[in-house]
């Protein structure tokens, strides 16, 4: 979920054509880090596959008619899954296990990607790098930053950041060989659900 402010109402409702409606039931992860506060819900395969791409993807629109903002995360099967927050769904007026209403559209404008500390170490010590990292897109800056904390393992990890670096101070402007959606790779999937 994003922390910028969610659009109002007005400037969500227009342009209805290009808006993506379907249903989708609230689920409880099994393991919820921070004790069980979000839920998160699958999108139905047929509305994912009206998004611009397979991996994440900013989003605005409506819940159970609530505005709101956020990321939609790969689901690994060319799908999506949406994370939701104890305060978006009291703002729906949602529980875990219930089925709620959505209509969503692209993002008009991508949202800076958080740039983790290691990553933002690395690159102030590098100044190729951080050149060609001010210069790229924010759809570029989320893929390498979404490429880094994919890795599983704290050496992956690391070894990702120097090449990065490496590679961004060479003028590389995309990270190469990265499957977005986790589809080959396996390595995005949504939550497992509770029960």
């Amino acid at each position: 979920m994003m922390s910028s402010r969610p659009p109002d109402r007005a400037s969500v409702m227009n342009d209805s054509a290009a808006k993506i409606r379907f249903k989708a039931r609230l689920q409880q992860p099994a393991k919820a880090a921070g004790g069980g506060s979000w839920a998160f819900l699958v999108l139905p395969m047929k509305a994912s596959a009206k998004l611009p791409t397979r991996g994440m993807t900013a989003v605005e629109g409506l819940i159970n008619g609530h505005p709101f903002r956020a990321l939609l995360e790969p689901d690994g099967r060319k799908g999506h899954w949406l994370k939701i927050s104890r305060k978006l769904r009291a703002g729906a007026g949602a529980d875990v296990g219930d089925v709620v209403t959505l209509e969503l559209e692209p993002a008009r404008k991508e949202p800076e990607p958080r740039v983790p500390a290691d990553l933002k170490k690395a690159l102030a010590a590098a100044p190729k790098a951080r050149a060609t990292w001010a210069t790229i897109t924010t759809v570029a800056r989320r893929d390498w930053v979404l490429w880094i904390t994919s890795a599983r393992k704290p050496e992956t990890r690391a070894r990702r950041i120097r090449n990065a670096c490496d590679m961004l101070a060479t003028g590389k402007r995309r990270v190469c060989c990265f499957d977005r959606s986790g589809f080959y790779s396996k390595e995005f999937s949504a939550p497992v659900a509770a029960g």
